[in-house]
């Protein structure tokens, strides 16, 4: 169950991290509150999910979930650049997460 709520707990750190762009610099009150909730959310999960797994572990997943979400949202919603050494290393976060997770015996 640990690793659904990290599950979870990145995504809403794709939310918060998205919700800067659209936030403005945090000028944007309704877009600033988004991104705040999401903040508090993210990390309220990701503090719940360190109860059952290693905090290291836990917040290496975290961010690369977080990463790999802000990064290719970014592609699509703000244009990023999407050329093939970009997405390739995109890959690689993935393959750490994967990793990170057979690793810990996917508990």
């Amino acid at each position: 169950m640990s690793w659904y709520v990290l599950l979870v707990a990145g995504l809403f750190e794709v939310a918060w991290a998205i919700g800067l762009e659209y936030s403005d610099g945090l000028s944007k009150p309704v877009p600033t509150a988004a991104t705040v909730l999401a903040l508090v959310v993210s990390m309220v999960l990701l503090a719940k999910a360190v109860e059952d797994l290693p905090v290291g572990t836990a917040y290496a997943v975290w961010t690369g979930i977080g990463a790999v979400g802000t990064a290719t949202l970014g592609i699509f919603l703000f244009d990023e650049p999407a050329d093939l050494t970009r997405i390739a290393f995109i890959c690689v976060i993935v393959v750490g997460i994967v990793g990170l997770h057979l690793a810990s015996g996917g508990h």
